[in-house]
């Protein structure tokens, strides 16, 4: 019986551990990456092992903040928030916000049935009907959005700040973008 309470007790102060914490990473989860805007401060984890060529280029791209002071060209209530456009630094450029990239695409689509469009998903964005095409955009959606489910790669997924997910407008910077393992270099 004292086995029983002490498992008990024991699971329920890990439940409340990650409650309080807000994060609970997946099995297989590869890097945190923090993206933190005036809206708040959102973090996802990374699927290396379903997407690692769309994984690792971003993060060569957080890596040379080529992030940081980009804006939100892309945001659609209960739908997703778009990034990834370097020429949305520019405010008297908006007509051409969300056409552009870092200029080297991934080269694959790394689309998996394993990781689906829930709220929070972190997927590539293409443009046109090639998703070889994707480069640097990535978006999150704000509600589960089955109807993208096979047609963009899932590449991770918000473990904290939905709430500045929710809060984000078109326009609203990108202030930086780094990965959590990084934050005490800064």
């Amino acid at each position: 019986m004292r086995r029983s309470l002490s498992a008990i007790l024991f699971g329920m102060t890990v439940v409340a551990l990650v409650s309080v914490s807000g994060r609970q990473t997946s099995p297989g989860a590869g890097s945190i990456v923090v993206l933190e805007t005036a809206k708040g401060t959102i973090e996802f984890e990374t699927y290396p092992e379903e997407a690692p060529k769309t994984v690792a280029r971003v993060i060569e791209l957080v890596k040379k903040n080529f992030y940081n002071g980009q804006r939100f060209h892309r945001a659609e209530p209960n739908f997703v928030i778009q990034v990834g456009d370097p020429v949305s630094r520019d405010v008297s450029r908006q007509e051409w916000w969300g056409r552009q990239g870092s200029g080297k695409p991934i080269g694959v689509a790394e689309v998996t049935k394993k990781r689906r469009h829930v709220a929070g998903a972190v997927s590539m964005a293409y443009s046109g009907t090639d998703r070889t095409t994707a480069d640097s955009q990535f978006f999150i959606t704000r509600r589960a959005a089955p109807e993208l489910d096979g047609k963009y790669t899932v590449f991770g997924r918000v473990i904290s700040g939905m709430d500045a997910v929710a809060k984000i407008q078109r326009g609203d910077v990108l202030k930086r973008a780094y990965l959590k393992a990084d934050a005490a270099k800064f």
